[in-house]
């Protein structure tokens, strides 16, 4: 217990820093627990006057800065009274509080509406506009840039910021918003940064320092509720280190690495004991612990309330199925009965029908059991009566995508990783540190958990050690993705001007990055140069000149390169003519690969542009295209079978059937012929024989180290080849931002939206309204009338195609309503062959092409047609479409229609046209999902 003497000083020191923070003094009394050291510094910057970066774990308490920047601004200007209700219209300062996704900002507002009342807290998000003008409005970053291109009024007073996940800025679809909007904000406004912990922090800040001004740095490491590591292997729960020193040293704890081994090792001798096909090849699979016993041993062990990533949608929801057939029951009746209460509630107001569709009476079992599954195809209202649960610990298990760690406040006493491999939606890939940390930063509840837990789920691929390394590393910098678009460039130089936006741009966190980053390639460069030269020294030869030696050697097997180049592309030419003389009916032979043997073709797919791709279903069943690559010799017809005229691919029994008469041909389904590859006899090539003849009259042929200078001269061309990438490195990255602008601005200039003394044009001004991906297509489409004289239904699907973007690439073009919608479609799908030919000529990054997947879907939708068949019209792979998607999809074309309807750029016709079609596609859960 502290002396007197010790309190005294300690009340002494709390009353100097009240004296010289009184409105830290004054919010601190509001909050209910003490400020964390590094709240109390980044406030005390702030009151200061400074702006702050603030970078610390998730669930550490960043936001209570932020809440503090709102206490300052409603606080008054410095000298007013005390209190946020002495403050004055006249000296009343504005904040705005951002957050990257519309859930945060709701959230954020109901937070601080119970605060500082419904009055003073405004918000603005793509879907809800409440109060717009209070002195406090919390909205997504998206709203501020478009405020600050558009010039309004309600800039008027801002005095503070506050950019909450400002890591957001690596997002390569969305992070260019968070640099448009640093950049842009009046030089008055005060800044404050919250981001996840990051291990550049210094270097973002210096940027900041040299955009905004003074901005002080606040790392914080360390978690307010303490999180253990683990690993559950089979049966077996492991602490991964066996204490605090242990793990700073990355040292896994010995009795884990112990068992892990002993239990690979019995595998691999499971395998060697493996008997029939195959053996020697793969053993026995690992069967880890089921999902339902998980469940269970978090719940006797006390870990519960617990979320558990899987990163796949079908994953989670088969996990909950799994829990269910296993008869886990984590409620109490009082329980079951509140979250029945709660989910009526909130589902009134979507039709009975459309419950059916979307599973809910199996969901709400899963519900009031305390089982759940959050991820993006859920209904939106689905997965927030999830999140209210959860958090209210009603629902004590959830199994979710990685999509939760992004979202919002939704913390656990323990989080599970099945994998550390996830989808990125192009290729599976490993965990980075920073998004494992991410995803176990959910563990442990601040004034609930004394501690939490992260359990990862052991299997043979996965080394503890790795595991250690990812709780351990602390190295995720914050990369900018910032690149110009054709929006940005026209509200840039209608704003500002040409060369100050020029001047903006090469002041953004990505050329500040790139800048620096070109200092530590110019320092390799003069290294290689030294190393270089050192090589050549050791490839000296007394016989004669070595450079003109190896330089022969290197003509040579360039030419032998070259030589078999041509018989290759001789033969793709030959198997490219022979696929595109293929017709309905053909059975051919597929020479190689996985799915060599017998195949009827399905569809020659002629006519189109690029290399032909048969659609084929081989004898062993399997249905997709094939394509040159396939085959080493020119497809072959052997014989012809007749297709029935409407064949569905996608039916197992039609592909039974029709595999069956493949095989009733008689024909072998390997070739007679064995060594794979036809050779194509050629003459001698004659540079070949003189080049060789010149290398061995050549003196250092004769060399008895010939063959170890060779090594030498090798080792330094392969030192020139790098240094001369890094050279343009250099060169490419120096001022590579601007560059790019002046290409997108001389492409706007020739399409007539930039006119040639650098003034926006009418088309210009349209541009820099359109807020989407693709802008300049749509802007294009409204100049050539693309979606005139289209019904609302129709006007739907037509911009659909602009905004949509299918989670995976399907083989076959989506089909779209005949009529209207097909002839606009095929005029924007024109419009965007010009476009991406444009920027190809120029070397710009292409616009995305048009994706016709939702078409159908939304078409239905508008129309009136039920929930059931609009989501079994999609173009998916997995069969019909997630209602999640369908409602996000179906947000972006409203949000699309909404700029439509009030573009200067559209007819009136067409203004109209796109109000009647919003408001055909909000209803039923589009209406809910609109009025939330």
């Amino acid at each position: 217990m502290s002396s007197p003497a010790e309190r005294y000083a300690e009340a002494r020191r709390r009353a100097a820093q009240a004296s010289q923070f009184p409105a830290l003094d004054e919010f601190a009394l509001d909050l209910g627990f003490d400020l964390d050291d590094f709240q109390r510094e980044a406030c005390q910057s702030l009151e200061r006057g400074s702006g702050v970066l603030v970078c610390a774990p998730t669930g550490a308490g960043k936001t209570v800065v932020g809440e503090f920047a709102v206490h300052l601004a409603l606080r008054g200007r410095p000298g007013d009274p005390a209190g946020a209700d002495a403050a004055t219209p006249a000296t009343r300062r504005k904040c705005f509080y951002t957050t990257p996704i519309k859930a945060l900002s709701n959230q954020k507002y109901h937070d601080l509406v119970a605060r500082y009342g419904a009055e003073q807290v405004g918000l603005l998000t793509g879907d809800n506009a409440i109060n717009g003008d209070a002195p406090v409005v919390v909205m997504t970053t998206e709203v501020l840039r478009n405020m600050l291109y558009a010039g309004s009024s309600t800039l008027q007073g801002l005095a503070y910021v506050v950019m909450d996940e400002v890591h957001y800025l690596a997002d390569r679809f969305r992070g260019g918003v968070w640099e448009e909007v640093i950049i842009h904000l009046p030089a008055s406004v005060t800044l404050v940064s919250l981001s996840a912990t990051v291990s550049n922090a210094e270097e973002f800040a210096d940027w900041l320092v040299t955009v905004r001004g003074e901005t002080a740095v606040v790392v914080s490491e360390h978690r307010p509720v303490p999180l253990w590591q683990h690993m559950l292997v089979g049966k077996r729960m492991f602490d991964l280190f066996h204490d605090a020193d242990a793990a700073r040293k990355h040292d896994v704890h010995p009795e884990l690495l112990r068992y892990t081994r002993e239990t690979a090792r019995r595998l691999e001798l499971g395998e060697g004991r493996s008997a029939g096909p195959g053996a020697g090849r793969r053993g026995p699979r690992w069967r880890g612990p089921l999902r339902p016993d998980i469940v269970d041993r978090l719940d006797r062990e006390g870990l519960l309330p617990a979320i558990l990533f899987i990163f796949s949608r079908a994953g989670c929801a088969a996990a909950v199925q799994q829990c269910l057939a296993a008869g886990l029951r984590l409620t109490s009746p009082e329980e079951r009965a509140e979250i029945r209460r709660v989910v009526e509630s909130r589902v009134t107001a979507i039709p009975g029908e459309d419950l059916t569709v979307l599973g809910y009476w199996e969901w709400l079992d899963g519900l009031e059991r305390g089982l759940a599954a959050h991820h993006a195809g859920m209904l939106p209202v689905f997965k927030e009566i999830v999140e209210e649960l959860f958090v209210r610990g009603l629902v004590k298990a959830v199994f979710a995508t990685e999509t939760l760690a992004l979202g919002i406040n939704m913390p656990a006493r323990c989080v599970v990783l099945e994998r550390l491999v996830k989808y990125n939606g192009e290729a599976h890939v490993d965990l980075t540190p920073g998004e494992y940390t991410q995803l176990t930063g959910r563990a442990g509840r601040r004034g609930i958990d004394v501690e939490g837990h992260a359990v990862v789920v052991w299997s043979p691929e996965t080394d503890p050690r790795h595991v250690a390394g990812l709780a351990s590393t602390r190295t995720y910098p914050l990369r900018s993705s910032f690149r110009p678009s054709y929006n940005m460039a026209v509200n840039l130089v209608g704003t500002v001007g040409a060369e100050p936006a020029r001047a903006l741009l090469e002041s953004s966190f990505a050329q500040f990055q790139a800048d620096r980053s070109v200092v530590g390639l110019a320092r390799q460069v003069q290294r290689n140069t030294e190393t270089i030269e050192a090589y050549g020294a050791e490839a000296a030869c007394h016989h004669g000149d070595f450079d003109e030696y190896f330089a022969l050697r290197v003509a040579i097997a360039d030419r032998e390169k070259a030589i078999a180049r041509q018989g290759q592309t001789q033969r793709k030419a030959a198997a490219v003519a022979s696929l595109e003389r293929l017709r309905v009916g053909d059975v051919i032979r597929v020479p190689s690969g996985r799915r060599a043997g017998l195949a009827v073709v399905l569809d020659p797919a002629t006519g189109g542009f690029g290399e032909p791709r048969p659609l084929v279903l081989t004898q062993d069943r399997w249905a997709g295209r094939v394509s040159p690559g396939d085959f080493t010799t020119p497809a072959e017809v052997l014989a012809r079978i007749r297709v029935p005229k409407h064949f569905n691919h996608r039916s197992p029994a039609a592909r039974r059937d029709l595999a069956a008469e493949v095989s009733g041909t008689g024909l072998d389904r390997h070739s007679g012929r064995r060594g794979g590859r036809s050779r194509q006899v050629t003459g001698e090539d004659h540079r070949l024989t003189q080049l060789r003849t010149e290398l061995r009259h050549h003196p250092c042929h004769a060399c008895p180290e010939r063959e170890e200078h060779a090594r030498w001269a090798e080792r330094r061309r392969r030192l020139e080849r790098d240094t001369e990438e890094l050279r343009e490195r250099v060169s490419g990255r120096t001022g590579s931002l601007a560059r790019t602008f002046d290409r997108i601005v001389a492409l706007l200039t020739d399409r007539g939206y930039l006119a040639r003394d650098g003034a926006v044009t009418d088309a210009g001004r349209m541009l820099g309204r359109i807020w989407t991906e693709a802008d300049l297509l749509v802007a294009e489409c409204l100049r050539r009338g693309v979606w005139n004289g289209l019904s609302p239904a129709e006007l739907a699907a037509a911009v659909s195609v602009v905004v949509f973007e299918a989670r995976r690439d399907v083989d076959e073009r989506a089909s779209l309503p005949r009529g209207p919608v097909a002839d606009a479609v095929d005029e924007t799908l024109k419009l965007w062959g010009e476009i991406e030919a444009d920027e190809a000529a120029r070397g710009l990054a292409a616009t995305r092409e048009p994706d016709l997947g939702f078409a159908w879907p939304v078409y239905r939708w508008a129309r009136g047609e039920v929930l059931a068949k609009v989501l079994g019209s999609g173009h998916e792979i997995d069969g019909e479409m997630p209602a999640g998607d369908f409602v996000r999809w179906a947000r972006q074309v409203v949000d699309l229609l909404g700029q439509l309807a009030d573009s200067g750029g559209a007819s009136p016709e067409l203004r109209s046209t796109a109000r009647q079609a919003i408001a055909a596609i909000n209803r039923g859960v589009l209406a809910y999902h609109t009025s939330n």
